[in-house]
Protein backbone atom coordinates (compact mmCIF):
# COMPACT_ATOMS: atom_id res chain seq x y z
CA UNK A 1 0.00 0.00 0.00
CA UNK A 2 1.66 3.31 -0.97
CA UNK A 3 0.06 5.26 1.92
CA UNK A 4 -0.19 3.27 5.21
CA UNK A 5 -1.86 6.12 6.54
CA UNK A 6 -4.21 6.33 4.40
CA UNK A 7 -7.27 5.64 7.26
CA UNK A 8 -10.58 3.36 6.10
CA UNK A 9 -12.55 6.44 7.07
CA UNK A 10 -10.55 8.40 4.70
CA UNK A 11 -11.85 5.77 2.37
CA UNK A 12 -15.11 6.19 3.04
CA UNK A 13 -15.00 10.28 2.45
CA UNK A 14 -13.00 9.20 -0.97
CA UNK A 15 -15.69 7.05 -2.02
CA UNK A 16 -18.43 9.29 -1.33
CA UNK A 17 -16.62 12.21 -3.00
CA UNK A 18 -16.25 10.25 -6.09
CA UNK A 19 -19.77 8.83 -6.17
CA UNK A 20 -21.28 12.28 -6.32
CA UNK A 21 -19.07 13.79 -9.36
CA UNK A 22 -20.09 12.20 -12.54
CA UNK A 23 -23.28 11.24 -14.41
CA UNK A 24 -22.70 9.24 -17.64
CA UNK A 25 -26.47 8.31 -19.15
CA UNK A 26 -27.73 6.47 -14.61
CA UNK A 27 -28.48 7.31 -11.75
CA UNK A 28 -24.55 6.86 -10.03
CA UNK A 29 -21.58 6.97 -11.97
CA UNK A 30 -18.78 7.53 -10.65
CA UNK A 31 -15.99 5.32 -10.86
CA UNK A 32 -13.48 6.09 -13.43
CA UNK A 33 -12.79 2.72 -14.30
CA UNK A 34 -16.80 3.07 -14.93
CA UNK A 35 -15.66 5.75 -17.43
CA UNK A 36 -12.81 3.50 -19.45
CA UNK A 37 -15.10 0.98 -19.90
CA UNK A 38 -17.29 3.01 -22.41
CA UNK A 39 -20.48 2.90 -20.25
CA UNK A 40 -20.06 -0.40 -18.28
CA UNK A 41 -19.69 -1.54 -14.94
CA UNK A 42 -16.12 -2.16 -14.14
CA UNK A 43 -15.46 -3.66 -10.55
CA UNK A 44 -12.31 -5.39 -10.93
CA UNK A 45 -9.52 -2.76 -9.24
CA UNK A 46 -5.99 -4.15 -8.97
CA UNK A 47 -6.74 -7.64 -10.51
CA UNK A 48 -9.45 -8.22 -7.64
CA UNK A 49 -13.10 -8.91 -9.04
CA UNK A 50 -15.04 -7.20 -6.65
CA UNK A 51 -18.99 -8.11 -7.20
CA UNK A 52 -22.24 -8.04 -4.93
CA UNK A 53 -24.84 -10.28 -3.86
CA UNK A 54 -28.56 -9.14 -5.22
CA UNK A 55 -29.75 -9.47 -1.81
CA UNK A 56 -28.32 -6.45 -1.76
CA UNK A 57 -31.59 -4.50 -3.35
CA UNK A 58 -33.66 -6.58 -1.10
CA UNK A 59 -35.34 -3.14 -0.18
CA UNK A 60 -36.71 -2.44 -4.22
CA UNK A 61 -38.29 -3.78 -6.80
CA UNK A 62 -36.15 -6.31 -7.73
CA UNK A 63 -37.14 -8.25 -11.34
CA UNK A 64 -33.93 -9.48 -13.12
CA UNK A 65 -33.94 -6.46 -15.34
CA UNK A 66 -34.30 -4.04 -12.63
CA UNK A 67 -31.44 -5.79 -10.73
CA UNK A 68 -29.36 -5.20 -13.97
CA UNK A 69 -29.53 -2.12 -13.84
CA UNK A 70 -28.58 -1.72 -10.15
CA UNK A 71 -25.66 -3.38 -10.81
CA UNK A 72 -24.63 -0.84 -14.40
CA UNK A 73 -26.06 2.54 -12.03
CA UNK A 74 -24.00 1.13 -8.93
CA UNK A 75 -20.88 -0.19 -11.15
CA UNK A 76 -20.97 -3.95 -9.81
CA UNK A 77 -19.48 -5.89 -13.05
CA UNK A 78 -20.05 -9.05 -11.29
CA UNK A 79 -22.63 -10.87 -8.72
CA UNK A 80 -24.00 -13.65 -6.83
CA UNK A 81 -27.97 -13.77 -8.14
CA UNK A 82 -30.66 -14.97 -5.72
CA UNK A 83 -32.82 -17.31 -6.99
CA UNK A 84 -36.04 -15.68 -7.55
CA UNK A 85 -35.18 -12.88 -9.89
CA UNK A 86 -33.84 -15.54 -12.33
CA UNK A 87 -36.53 -18.24 -12.00
CA UNK A 88 -39.53 -15.57 -12.34
CA UNK A 89 -37.89 -14.59 -15.33
CA UNK A 90 -37.58 -18.04 -16.72
CA UNK A 91 -40.91 -18.59 -16.24
CA UNK A 92 -41.23 -20.33 -12.26
CA UNK A 93 -44.38 -20.54 -10.39
CA UNK A 94 -44.53 -18.40 -7.68
CA UNK A 95 -42.42 -19.44 -4.91
CA UNK A 96 -44.06 -20.79 -1.89
CA UNK A 97 -45.41 -18.72 1.07
CA UNK A 98 -43.51 -17.92 3.99
CA UNK A 99 -45.14 -19.13 7.39
CA UNK A 100 -46.38 -16.24 8.72
CA UNK A 101 -46.38 -12.56 7.79
CA UNK A 102 -43.08 -10.42 8.34
CA UNK A 103 -43.26 -7.29 9.72
CA UNK A 104 -43.25 -4.21 7.65
CA UNK A 105 -39.54 -2.56 7.30
CA UNK A 106 -39.79 1.03 8.46
CA UNK A 107 -38.32 3.34 4.91
CA UNK A 108 -35.10 2.80 3.80
CA UNK A 109 -34.59 -0.14 6.57
CA UNK A 110 -33.04 -3.17 4.46
CA UNK A 111 -32.34 -5.15 7.56
CA UNK A 112 -33.84 -8.51 7.43
CA UNK A 113 -37.03 -8.58 8.59
CA UNK A 114 -37.74 -11.23 11.93
CA UNK A 115 -39.86 -14.62 10.49
CA UNK A 116 -42.14 -15.98 12.83
CA UNK A 117 -40.46 -18.56 15.32
CA UNK A 118 -40.19 -22.50 14.08
CA UNK A 119 -40.68 -24.05 10.55
CA UNK A 120 -43.78 -23.06 8.09
CA UNK A 121 -46.74 -24.84 8.49
CA UNK A 122 -46.86 -27.03 6.25
CA UNK A 123 -51.06 -26.21 4.73
CA UNK A 124 -52.29 -27.32 1.99
CA UNK A 125 -51.28 -24.21 -0.27
CA UNK A 126 -47.72 -24.12 0.63
CA UNK A 127 -47.92 -27.96 -0.14
CA UNK A 128 -49.05 -27.64 -3.40
CA UNK A 129 -46.93 -24.56 -4.07
CA UNK A 130 -43.78 -26.49 -3.30
CA UNK A 131 -44.86 -29.17 -5.29
CA UNK A 132 -45.91 -26.97 -8.37
CA UNK A 133 -42.29 -25.10 -8.44
CA UNK A 134 -40.69 -28.53 -8.14
CA UNK A 135 -42.52 -30.26 -11.12
CA UNK A 136 -41.51 -26.74 -12.82
CA UNK A 137 -37.98 -26.97 -11.96
CA UNK A 138 -37.82 -30.92 -13.11
CA UNK A 139 -38.68 -29.69 -16.47
CA UNK A 140 -37.44 -26.33 -17.04
CA UNK A 141 -35.51 -25.38 -20.03
CA UNK A 142 -32.75 -23.86 -19.97
CA UNK A 143 -33.29 -21.59 -22.81
CA UNK A 144 -34.56 -18.52 -20.54
CA UNK A 145 -31.28 -18.81 -18.18
CA UNK A 146 -29.07 -18.63 -21.61
CA UNK A 147 -31.00 -15.60 -22.26
CA UNK A 148 -30.51 -14.15 -18.91
CA UNK A 149 -26.83 -14.77 -19.11
CA UNK A 150 -26.59 -13.08 -22.24
CA UNK A 151 -28.59 -9.91 -20.97
CA UNK A 152 -26.52 -9.26 -18.63
CA UNK A 153 -22.90 -10.44 -20.17
CA UNK A 154 -24.34 -8.20 -22.90
CA UNK A 155 -24.32 -4.99 -20.23
CA UNK A 156 -20.99 -5.56 -19.33
CA UNK A 157 -22.28 -8.04 -16.06
CA UNK A 158 -21.40 -11.38 -15.54
CA UNK A 159 -23.19 -14.16 -12.84
CA UNK A 160 -20.27 -15.93 -11.20
CA UNK A 161 -22.35 -17.23 -8.14
CA UNK A 162 -26.10 -18.56 -8.53
CA UNK A 163 -28.14 -19.04 -4.83
CA UNK A 164 -31.88 -20.70 -5.35
CA UNK A 165 -34.02 -22.46 -3.10
CA UNK A 166 -33.26 -26.02 -5.16
CA UNK A 167 -30.62 -27.07 -2.42
CA UNK A 168 -32.74 -27.90 0.33
CA UNK A 169 -33.06 -31.38 2.51
CA UNK A 170 -36.63 -31.75 0.92
CA UNK A 171 -35.36 -31.04 -2.43
CA UNK A 172 -35.83 -33.38 -5.21
CA UNK A 173 -32.16 -35.20 -6.63
CA UNK A 174 -34.57 -33.53 -10.06
CA UNK A 175 -34.40 -30.11 -8.23
CA UNK A 176 -30.47 -30.15 -7.38
CA UNK A 177 -29.51 -31.37 -11.08
CA UNK A 178 -31.97 -28.34 -12.35
CA UNK A 179 -30.13 -26.03 -10.04
CA UNK A 180 -26.60 -26.79 -11.48
CA UNK A 181 -28.06 -26.76 -14.77
CA UNK A 182 -29.12 -23.36 -14.51
CA UNK A 183 -25.99 -22.39 -13.01
CA UNK A 184 -24.05 -23.73 -16.29
CA UNK A 185 -26.46 -22.22 -18.13
CA UNK A 186 -26.06 -18.62 -15.98
CA UNK A 187 -22.07 -18.74 -16.64
CA UNK A 188 -21.67 -19.79 -12.47
CA UNK A 189 -19.40 -21.87 -11.39
CA UNK A 190 -21.05 -22.39 -7.78
CA UNK A 191 -24.12 -22.40 -6.64
CA UNK A 192 -24.21 -21.34 -2.82
CA UNK A 193 -26.58 -22.37 0.22
CA UNK A 194 -26.17 -21.99 4.24
CA UNK A 195 -24.12 -24.60 5.96
CA UNK A 196 -26.03 -27.61 6.33
CA UNK A 197 -27.02 -29.08 9.39
CA UNK A 198 -26.82 -32.52 8.34
CA UNK A 199 -23.46 -33.47 6.56
CA UNK A 200 -25.36 -36.15 4.50
CA UNK A 201 -26.99 -33.23 2.53
CA UNK A 202 -23.52 -31.93 1.49
CA UNK A 203 -22.64 -35.13 0.10
CA UNK A 204 -25.52 -35.50 -1.89
CA UNK A 205 -25.59 -32.13 -3.30
CA UNK A 206 -21.79 -32.77 -4.33
CA UNK A 207 -22.55 -35.45 -6.15
CA UNK A 208 -25.36 -34.32 -8.51
CA UNK A 209 -23.51 -30.99 -9.12
CA UNK A 210 -20.58 -32.48 -9.71
CA UNK A 211 -21.74 -34.16 -12.60
CA UNK A 212 -21.81 -30.71 -14.07
CA UNK A 213 -19.13 -29.35 -12.82
CA UNK A 214 -20.63 -27.10 -11.18
CA UNK A 215 -19.28 -26.56 -6.96
CA UNK A 216 -21.64 -26.02 -3.73
CA UNK A 217 -20.37 -23.41 -1.70
CA UNK A 218 -21.30 -23.20 1.65
CA UNK A 219 -22.47 -19.80 3.50
CA UNK A 220 -22.08 -18.92 6.90
CA UNK A 221 -23.12 -16.67 9.50
CA UNK A 222 -22.52 -16.37 13.07
CA UNK A 223 -21.43 -20.47 13.74
CA UNK A 224 -18.72 -20.16 11.33
CA UNK A 225 -15.09 -20.98 12.52
CA UNK A 226 -11.52 -21.74 10.52
CA UNK A 227 -12.88 -25.47 10.47
CA UNK A 228 -15.88 -25.91 10.47
CA UNK A 229 -16.35 -26.03 6.34
CA UNK A 230 -13.90 -29.20 6.83
CA UNK A 231 -16.81 -31.95 6.89
CA UNK A 232 -18.16 -30.83 3.90
CA UNK A 233 -14.69 -30.53 2.19
CA UNK A 234 -13.31 -34.10 2.89
CA UNK A 235 -16.71 -35.20 1.26
CA UNK A 236 -16.64 -34.16 -2.49
CA UNK A 237 -13.78 -31.77 -4.36
CA UNK A 238 -17.05 -30.03 -5.53
CA UNK A 239 -17.42 -28.83 -1.91
CA UNK A 240 -16.30 -25.63 -1.05
CA UNK A 241 -16.36 -22.21 0.82
CA UNK A 242 -18.88 -19.25 0.30
CA UNK A 243 -17.44 -17.32 4.12
CA UNK A 244 -18.67 -14.04 4.93
CA UNK A 245 -15.50 -12.26 6.45
CA UNK A 246 -17.91 -9.56 8.46
CA UNK A 247 -20.29 -12.54 9.92
CA UNK A 248 -16.70 -14.11 10.72
CA UNK A 249 -15.67 -10.85 12.42
CA UNK A 250 -18.92 -10.15 14.42
CA UNK A 251 -18.32 -14.29 15.83
CA UNK A 252 -14.93 -13.54 17.39
CA UNK A 253 -12.43 -13.99 14.78
CA UNK A 254 -9.81 -12.57 12.63
CA UNK A 255 -10.99 -13.25 8.58
CA UNK A 256 -7.08 -12.55 7.17
CA UNK A 257 -6.61 -16.06 9.15
CA UNK A 258 -9.32 -17.55 8.03
CA UNK A 259 -8.24 -16.04 4.00
CA UNK A 260 -4.58 -17.33 4.14
CA UNK A 261 -5.65 -20.66 5.61
CA UNK A 262 -8.63 -21.53 3.29
CA UNK A 263 -8.14 -19.77 0.15
CA UNK A 264 -7.57 -22.74 -2.32
CA UNK A 265 -11.44 -23.38 -1.21
CA UNK A 266 -12.68 -20.15 -1.25
CA UNK A 267 -15.20 -20.34 -4.29
CA UNK A 268 -16.73 -16.45 -3.29
CA UNK A 269 -16.78 -14.68 0.07
CA UNK A 270 -19.16 -12.23 1.26
CA UNK A 271 -17.85 -8.63 2.22
CA UNK A 272 -19.59 -6.17 4.76
CA UNK A 273 -18.54 -4.02 7.90
CA UNK A 274 -19.65 -5.18 11.09
CA UNK A 275 -18.35 -4.24 14.76
CA UNK A 276 -16.86 -7.40 16.28
CA UNK A 277 -18.16 -9.60 19.35
CA UNK A 278 -17.19 -7.68 22.24
CA UNK A 279 -18.42 -4.45 20.37
CA UNK A 280 -22.25 -5.89 19.74
CA UNK A 281 -21.63 -6.86 16.17
CA UNK A 282 -23.93 -4.41 14.34
CA UNK A 283 -23.96 -3.95 11.03
CA UNK A 284 -22.50 -0.72 10.02
CA UNK A 285 -21.71 1.17 6.86
CA UNK A 286 -18.39 0.86 5.61
CA UNK A 287 -15.43 2.13 7.95
CA UNK A 288 -17.31 2.42 10.51
CA UNK A 289 -16.84 -1.09 11.56
CA UNK A 290 -14.49 -3.73 12.48
CA UNK A 291 -14.47 -5.71 9.92
CA UNK A 292 -10.82 -5.04 8.64
CA UNK A 293 -11.80 -4.32 4.84
CA UNK A 294 -8.69 -2.56 3.43
CA UNK A 295 -6.61 -4.96 4.67
CA UNK A 296 -8.95 -7.95 3.38
CA UNK A 297 -8.83 -6.54 -0.20
CA UNK A 298 -4.97 -6.15 0.16
CA UNK A 299 -4.32 -10.01 1.05
CA UNK A 300 -6.57 -10.87 -2.07
CA UNK A 301 -4.88 -8.77 -4.26
CA UNK A 302 -1.31 -9.18 -2.61
CA UNK A 303 -1.22 -13.26 -2.84
CA UNK A 304 -3.92 -13.35 -6.35
CA UNK A 305 -6.46 -14.83 -5.06
CA UNK A 306 -8.78 -15.72 -7.65
CA UNK A 307 -12.46 -15.80 -5.35
CA UNK A 308 -14.55 -12.57 -6.54
CA UNK A 309 -15.28 -10.39 -3.20
CA UNK A 310 -19.23 -10.06 -2.57
CA UNK A 311 -20.61 -7.18 -1.10
CA UNK A 312 -23.22 -7.80 0.91
CA UNK A 313 -24.90 -4.45 1.93
CA UNK A 314 -26.85 -5.25 5.11
CA UNK A 315 -27.03 -1.69 7.47
CA UNK A 316 -29.52 0.47 7.50
CA UNK A 317 -29.98 2.89 4.28
CA UNK A 318 -29.16 6.72 5.49
CA UNK A 319 -32.39 9.10 4.43
CA UNK A 320 -32.04 10.41 1.33
CA UNK A 321 -30.03 7.72 0.10
CA UNK A 322 -31.22 4.11 -1.16
CA UNK A 323 -29.47 0.78 -1.67
CA UNK A 324 -28.40 1.12 -5.17
CA UNK A 325 -26.63 4.61 -3.66
CA UNK A 326 -25.06 2.58 -0.61
CA UNK A 327 -23.78 -0.32 -3.10
CA UNK A 328 -22.13 1.92 -5.32
CA UNK A 329 -20.46 3.75 -2.02
CA UNK A 330 -18.91 0.10 -0.97
CA UNK A 331 -17.89 -0.27 -4.71
CA UNK A 332 -15.40 2.83 -4.33
CA UNK A 333 -14.27 1.90 -1.69
CA UNK A 334 -12.97 -1.20 -2.26
CA UNK A 335 -11.74 0.55 -5.59
CA UNK A 336 -9.90 3.19 -3.00
CA UNK A 337 -8.67 0.87 -0.83
CA UNK A 338 -7.27 -1.67 -3.99
CA UNK A 339 -5.94 1.35 -6.14
CA UNK A 340 -3.80 3.26 -3.12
Amino acid sequence: MKNKNFSRRQFLNASVLTAGGIAIGSKIFGAPAYIKNLGKPNSVFGGVQVGAITYSWRSMPSSAEQLLQYCIDANVSAIELMGPAAETFAGAPPPPPFGGPRPAPKPGDTTRPAMPPGPPPMTPERQAAIKALADWRASASMDKFIQLRKMYNDAGVKIYAWKPSALEMNSTDAEVDYAARAAVALGASHVTREYPTDIALAKRLADITGKHKIYVAYHGHLQQTIDMWDPAIAISEYNAMNPDFGHYVAAGFDPLELITAKHDHIMSGHIKDRKNKANGGDNMPWGEGDTPLPKILQLVKKNKYKFPVTIEMEYKVPDGSDATKEVAKCVEFARKALES
